[in-house]
């Protein structure tokens, strides 16, 4: 078993899936310095290396938490792409992993189609993204190493591999829409099936793909997501009554995620996963927030029938896509304001608080000051895409 895992953790397996899909390291070429401009038909990309801690708890550094970062210990890497379907099939599938696919999914699928099913989504996901970063920055397994390895993303080369976020994303926003929508949609099981199974697949190949993650940081993302999904499953029913609860609710819902973000295990080196996980953290209590608000103050009104319920799905007409996309623009701009207006805010008020003059990323990465200018900022924009949005949207009389 040890042999298996081993194996299965090895650089040379992934580098061996990229060159199957024709993607080369540049013949000849050495490590160059990231200065150095590409070659005729080649593109850079960078290896992995890791940031100082700049949180200022148990980093290490001066007293202020603020420490100089450390340039990545990696220079540009020269790659040839033999078979171009690949490269643009896998560095799309990346993308449907990435934080700025689920932002656009996830509020697009509460503001046209079901709002209750976009609950269920975002609980969900927010649950397993948090137990996948948090196990990143506990285990501290390294990513596949470059060379052999032929790496093409960097921001994220300061985090950790194991397990895949990505694949972990992937496969709980798949199943868990196949596993809801099927009690309140009329549709073939086996294609929503293979869908998810597609999905869920591409996204976790494209890890491969790009360098990022060994083949056993994706199999231990897609197991602890099973695993999550089958222990979860059956509160899910709860989880649509969450804003009939009592007034104490919402409290606890902020309470708790802020608590999980400020004591985030801790780093040798700075990377984005603290801020990436208040993130996510802040952005779930905030929708679960605002769907409490909308109950407690009757914004919207409920169903009659009760979940869950059975329902064909309408054909898309030209009407309807340009009405989603309407409503999907005016939100996004809507939220892109608030997201912009209350992170400059906190960012003021905490600047004063903590007597910081620098006003830099340095001094954003601070533990006090990272942790709740993000969770304010983002509960703010959960609480808009679900409670102020959908108001807007009944203002401007699109249904």
């Amino acid at each position: 078993m040890a042999e298996l895992l081993w194996s299965l953790q090895d650089s040379q397996l992934v580098a061996r899936f990229q060159r199957c899909c024709g993607l080369f390291p540049a013949p000849d070429e050495g490590p160059r310095e990231s200065s150095a401009g590409p070659s005729e038909g080649e593109t850079p990309a960078h290896g992995v290396g890791h940031l100082p801690c700049a949180n200022g708890k148990g980093g290490g550094g001066p007293p202020n938490g603020l420490r100089r970062d450390a340039a990545p210990q990696a220079s540009a890497q020269r790659y040839v792409v033999k078979n171009y379907f690949y490269y643009y099939l896998f560095r799309f599938s990346a993308a449907l992993g990435q934080e700025v696919f689920y932002i656009t999914f996830l509020p697009f699928t509460h503001w046209n189609i079901d709002p209750y099913l976009s609950r269920r989504l975002v609980i969900i996901w927010v649950l397993v993204m948090y137990v996948g970063q948090v196990t990143k920055d506990i285990l501290k397994w390294p990513r596949p190493s470059s060379p052999p390895v032929v790496k093409l993303e960097k921001r994220v080369i300061a985090e950790f591999g194991m397990p895949s976020t990505h694949a972990m994303a992937a496969t709980a926003i798949s199943f868990t829409l196949l596993l809801s929508s099927m009690d309140r949609y009329q549709y073939p099981f086996v294609w929503g099936l293979v869908m998810a199974v597609l999905f869920s697949a591409l996204v976790c190949l494209s890890r491969l793909y790009t360098g990022m993650h060994t083949v056993l940081d994706v199999l231990g993302g897609l197991l602890i997501t099973a695993l999550l999904i089958g222990l979860t499953y059956p509160t899910w029913t709860f989880l649509d009554h969450l804003d009939s609860a009592s007034p104490l609710f919402p409290v606890c819902v902020l309470i708790v995620p802020f608590f999980l973000c400020y004591n985030y295990p801790v780093s040798d080196y700075y990377s984005p996963t603290r801020a990436d996980t208040t993130t996510i953290l802040a952005a779930g209590a905030g929708v679960t927030v605002g769907f409490w608000i909308n109950h407690f103050f009757q914004l919207v009104s409920k169903p009659t029938e009760s979940l869950p319920v059975i329902r064909n799905i309408p054909s898309l007409t030209t009407g309807m896509l340009v009405l989603g996309l309407t409503k999907f623009a005016v939100g996004i701009l809507l939220i892109l304001l608030v997201r912009q207006l209350v992170q400059n805010l906190s960012l003021q008020v905490l600047y004063s608080w903590f007597k910081v003059v620098t006003r830099n990323k340095e001094a954003q990465q601070r533990l006090e000051i990272e942790v709740p200018y993000k969770f304010v900022t983002y509960t703010s924009v959960g609480i808009c895409a679900t409670t102020f949005v959908p108001m807007l949207h009944r203002f401007l009389g699109l249904p």
